[in-house]
């Protein structure tokens, strides 16, 4: 409007290219992407970039402005025309100071969770770019550590082993009851010389037996044998790497540890999440200290929780019949509500919050330079089956001194086991009638498959329990 037309092209013309090449770099190149986005020292470069451009187009609007205002303005004008100025900087500027704040944020969570540190289970991966070539299922050990204010150590309430196939995303939850016994080792591992026949000894009383459990190994087993597996950042994780890989067969790759302060927090950032409630659910209270609970969760559907609801939710069992089972379940649960809600428009708007949690409150040993892998993996987790692997504690005697691991074992290997192609069923006729009745279809909350996965989106459903 000026006559500025050459400046002007040049200026429009640079914003569009860059723009295009961004979105087209975006599109062509999603890895890329998300490589960038776990890249600390990228990271940097982009924000630099950005505070750059953002200089460089308020550079461009003031020259702009002093180069086109008209000679001899009035102070209203004037006035006027620097108002302009100030909202436009403010327009160009606003977006690009978030892009660089969340980009910063980003660097700080990935240098402060995903650093280099010492790990004695974790196995080097030789090829970054394809790290699951060769490899059908991760298996990450997920850890809930109960050090909450006024308790003594750590102890490892949640245990669970999240097995996920790399090809389709399909993930199996298997849940141990944090009182199990005599947990093995592997016989080539050190901690089978100190406890040949278990984390456990015979002929002990009721007091004493609550530090040979799962949930006491983390802190019991590093206090009294430092470092005997070799360094580590975090030596409870990695002995319950070999411990829980050995009880399930299988190999722990890595492990995520999260306490209950940072459940909390976390359920908060993303907003809450919804469950069904089948059963009232105890909010505090002691069974060991004869303690009543302040309130009860009652049953209904689509129940709206916050964090602290939410963990309580996910570890209430004062009174409840069979409570590590039922509390092994919701804590399913918990985990398949966080994935619903965690989609990308709530991530956005609460990153800052997440990256907080995070960053306090959550420990892992999956090392940085797997992590646009580990991005790739998760997406498919996202769109794929989350199933549980039912164990029957009767079956396999998870509440004496001995359970049945090599059952553990077989239960295990056979959820995982690969499916067959299905197959179309073949009905023969009698007289253009099928010699074959379609069956009836079962409850989802009920069902498991021929491997004895427990769909989660039916296993949580709204399936009230009859109260007496």
């Amino acid at each position: 409007m000026a006559g500025r037309r050459r400046l002007g092209g040049i200026v429009l013309g640079a914003t569009l290219l860059l723009a295009a090449i961004a979105a087209v770099y975006g599109v062509t190149n999603p890895k890329q992407v998300l490589k960038l986005a776990v890249d600390p020292s990228q990271l940097l470069f982009v924000t630099i970039a950005i505070v750059a451009l953002a200089i460089g187009w308020i550079a461009v609007i003031v020259t702009s402005h002093r180069m086109l205002r008209p000679q001899g303005s009035t102070t209203g004008n004037r006035a006027l025309g620097a108002a302009l100025v100030g909202v436009l900087c403010f327009a160009i500027t606003a977006p690009m100071a978030l892009t660089a704040q969340a980009a910063m944020t980003q660097r700080d969570l990935l240098i402060s969770l995903f650093s280099s540190g010492q790990s004695a289970t974790r196995k080097e991966v030789q090829n970054k770019e394809d790290p699951w070539a060769g490899k059908p299922r991760v298996n990450i050990l997920l850890l809930g550590a109960d050090d909450g204010p006024g308790r003594k150590g750590v102890r490892t309430d949640t245990v669970m082993v999240a097995s996920i196939d790399t090809k389709t995303g399909n993930t199996a939850l298997i849940s141990l009851p944090r009182k199990l016994m005599f947990m093995p080792f592997p016989k080539d591992s050190p901690l089978h010389e100190k406890y040949p026949d278990g984390f456990g000894k015979d002929g002990i009383n009721l007091q004493d037996r609550l530090e040979w459990m799962l949930d006491a190994m983390y802190q019991n087993i590093p206090d009294k044998y430092p470092g005997i597996l070799g360094p580590s950042d975090n030596e409870g994780a990695d002995i319950l790497k070999v411990s829980v890989g050995e009880a399930v067969g299988l190999e722990i790759d890595y492990y995520a540890q999260i306490n209950l302060k940072g459940f909390t927090s976390i359920v908060d950032a993303l907003g809450g999440i919804t469950v069904n409630i089948n059963y009232p659910i105890p909010v505090g209270g002691s069974d060991d200290a004869k303690r009543p609970p302040n309130y009860y969760l009652q049953p209904g559907p689509n129940k709206h929780l916050m964090g602290l609801e939410a963990l309580w939710y996910a570890r209430g069992r004062y009174k409840i019949p069979n409570p590590d089972d039922a509390r092994s379940a919701r804590q399913r649960c918990a985990i398949h509500a966080i994935a619903e809600k965690a989609n990308p428009a709530n991530l956005v708007q609460s990153y800052q919050k997440l990256a907080a949690a995070g960053k306090n409150l959550l420990r892992t040993d999956i090392p940085q330079d797997l992590l646009p892998a580990f991005v790739e993996l998760g997406l498919k987790v996202k769109s794929a089956k989350v199933a549980a692997v039912p164990l029957d504690g009767k079956a396999l005697k998870f509440a004496y001194p001995h359970p049945d691991y090599d059952g553990l074992r077989a239960v295990v290997a056979k959820a995982l086991k690969p499916k067959k192609p299905a197959t179309k069923p073949t009905t023969g006729t009698t007289a253009g009638t099928p010699t074959t009745k379609p069956s009836k279809p079962t409850k989802p909350s009920k069902t498991v498959d021929e491997n004895g996965q427990q769909d989660l989106k039916g296993a949580c459903e709204y399936d009230p329990e009859p109260q007496s």
